[in-house]
């Protein structure tokens, strides 16, 4: 590895170790074994290193997400299995990247400080939303439409968000993926006047 990678992943390592806040430059530099100047050599600021740092991590995560998914996914289950059985996918993933998720959380409290990080979050959202579209297995040729693509992902986005802040609080009562299979077909059932 060079220089420039070994920021990256000195950058990773102190986002998970101090969040994105209490990194220095010098914690940075530090973990990668390389100066400072290198800082400003291969990414120009410390922010815009772990920005890159940051969304590496969040990409990791989608990838070992995916993975999992393809893995233990059942080719016969039906559309609500699917997505329960994704779902419960999701809540273990959170054990693994527990401190990814502390940290977007950190993060959305300093937006309006950092414009250059609310910028990296809000050109990965697009992105992000259309991918969850295809991880929780919802094929474009079912939802061709790339408004309603777009929304579903707002949607799956939303919801993780959510299940997420739950998990963090307090994991046990956390919503499963049957509970929130449960949950939306309670909202599509007609309510009694």
């Amino acid at each position: 590895m060079g220089n420039r990678e070994d920021l990256l992943e000195g950058a990773k390592r102190c986002l998970y170790e101090k969040g994105y806040v209490r990194t220095t430059a010098r914690d940075i530099a530090t973990a990668a074994g390389v100066s400072l100047a290198a800082i400003g050599y291969h990414y120009g600021t410390k922010d815009a290193l772990l920005n890159a740092a940051l969304l590496q991590a969040l990409e990791e995560w989608g990838e070992d997400l995916a993975r999992a998914m393809t893995v233990d996914g059942d080719p016969a289950a039906s559309p609500e299995e699917r997505f329960a059985a994704a779902w419960d996918q999701v809540l273990r993933s959170f054990e693994k990247s527990r401190p990814l998720w502390r940290i977007q959380f950190e993060l959305v409290g300093h937006l309006d400080a950092n414009p250059e990080l609310q910028a990296t979050f809000a050109a990965a959202n697009q992105g992000a939303r259309l991918a969850l579209v295809e991880l929780f297995g919802t094929l474009k040729e079912t939802l061709p439409d790339p408004a309603a693509q777009l929304a579903l992902g707002t949607f799956y986005q939303a919801l993780l968000g959510g299940v997420a802040t739950q998990w963090l609080v307090d994991p046990g009562t956390a919503l499963t993926g049957g509970d929130l299979l449960t949950a939306l077909s309670a909202l599509g059932t007609p309510r009694p006047r």
